[in-house]
């Protein structure tokens, strides 16, 4: 009974944050990177905080620290949504929220390199997060992927209170109904994807302190093989990685390819889960194995990734 209350009211909230935007013009141009055409109301990824919110509320306050933080990155990345913030104030919100995660999960009883390491790990998975949400549907069905892996890995390890996964999932779900369609109705914005990979972010952090194992990483499997070999591939090209751009294996797909966007974003959270189960299999395994099994991952989606790109360039002869 709880989760549907839950998840009506989010739903609600929804319906009345789509008000407020159209009130006050908080809209998504189509410009370069962009793989709509109409203008479509940007920010209805702000449910994933009122999901964590909700949770908050009826666990008695849990995770204080982290929700601080979050609630800083959602505030500062809705306004960079609105007004196009300085990169410096940005930055530095983000940091200090990453930090409140950090003391949360109790980061900081590790030595001090390891803190430098989540650092970059963390800001690098949330730039990511938001470069990726390019077509409709990725970005949540990719979350609801993850968040399932992580609920059943709790199951077994108990490393949170399941209700926090529960409830983000509950979010994703109300943002996916007007999200996850051919004509989305409101993307998830700079503070849908941020907010979703900074809840990702935690969870995952809590889950490698609680097992000593880093091979969970791989529940970011997809979206990093995608992240980093474009920036690979932008770099030999001598392009600015931090212009908008449509470099994206996915953004090939949808646009040049003209595969369902949908139908990309399925496939992707799809693999995603493939690759998760497999994980949490191997993660019963001798640290040896896990590493040979970490290395062969990587490399098979490097191959993948390479290979489909390349069938495309040739079939749709684009650079």
């Amino acid at each position: 009974m709880l989760y549907l209350i839950v998840f009506i009211g989010l739903f609600l909230l929804e319906l009345l944050y789509f008000k407020i935007a159209d009130k006050y013009n908080i809209i998504d141009k189509p410009n370069e990177r962009s793989s709509h055409t109409k203008i479509t109301l940007r920010g209805g990824g702000i449910i994933f905080y009122f999901g964590v919110l909700a949770f908050f509320i009826t666990a008695g306050f849990q995770y204080p620290w982290f929700f601080l933080g979050l609630t800083l990155i959602t505030v500062i990345s809705f306004l960079d949504d609105i007004y196009s913030l300085s990169n410096k104030i940005r930055i530095a919100v983000q940091l200090t929220s990453m930090l409140l995660m950090f003391y949360e999960v109790h980061l900081f009883g590790f030595p001090m390199w390891v803190a430098l390491v989540a650092l970059i790990f963390c800001g690098g998975i949330t730039n990511a997060y938001n470069f990726m949400d390019g077509i409709n549907g990725i970005t949540v069905a990719n979350s609801v992927a993850i968040l399932i892996l992580l609920g059943i890995a709790n199951n077994s390890i108990g490393f949170v209170n399941q209700d926090i996964i529960y409830f983000s999932i509950i979010a994703c779900l109300v943002f996916g109904f007007f999200n996850f369609r051919r004509k989305a109705k409101t993307f998830a914005g700079d503070v849908g994807a941020v907010a979703i990979a900074f809840i990702i972010l935690f969870l995952l952090l809590l889950l490698m302190i609680k097992t000593e194992n880093l091979i969970y990483c791989l529940f970011l499997f997809v979206y990093g093989i995608d992240s980093v070999m474009t920036i690979i591939h932008r770099i030999r090209k001598k392009e600015n990685i931090f212009e908008a751009h449509r470099s994206h294996l996915y953004q090939y797909l949808a646009n040049e390819a003209k595969v369902n966007p949908l139908l990309v974003s399925g496939i992707y959270a799809f693999i995603q889960v493939l690759v998760g189960l497999l994980v949490m299999y191997m993660s019963n395994f001798d640290w040896r194995i896990q590493l040979v099994f970490f290395v062969m991952m990587l490399l098979l989606g490097i191959l993948v990734y390479i290979l489909t790109k390349n069938t495309l360039k040739k079939k749709y002869n684009f650079q």
